[in-house]
């Protein structure tokens, strides 16, 4: 699931029991009120502010990580990271679309 760290830094905020984090773009009204004092008259924000799933330490998704990749050695017979390649047929899948400020499950501040 997508989410942002604790490492991250940025500001979390709970609503309805659930925590977030605040993720703004530069041309966003949040981002000019917190660099340049607001919006200018002359100008007009053009980027979007979301709340994004709060998950912790880094340390927890580093686990998941890592117990997906214990599972996958499992499943193909491999005791070694380096006999994956040996092991498995590798297929090369590229994300062609950038959901942050779209996907129904982020929550829209602005």
């Amino acid at each position: 699931s997508s989410g942002i760290n604790a490492e991250y830094g940025g500001e979390v905020i709970e609503k309805d029991g659930q925590k977030f984090v605040k993720f703004y773009g530069m041309s966003s009204s949040t981002a000019m009120q917190k660099h340049s004092g607001g919006v200018a008259n002359y100008r007009t924000s053009e980027g979007k502010t979301v709340l994004i799933p709060y998950r912790g330490s880094i340390n927890t998704t580093i686990q998941d990580i890592l117990g997906g990749v214990r599972s996958c050695c499992t499943y193909v017979g491999a005791v070694k990271l380096k006999e994956l390649p040996k092991r498995t047929t590798f297929v090369r899948v590229t994300r062609q679309l950038n959901e942050v400020y779209g996907k129904a499950s982020i929550n829209k501040t602005d």
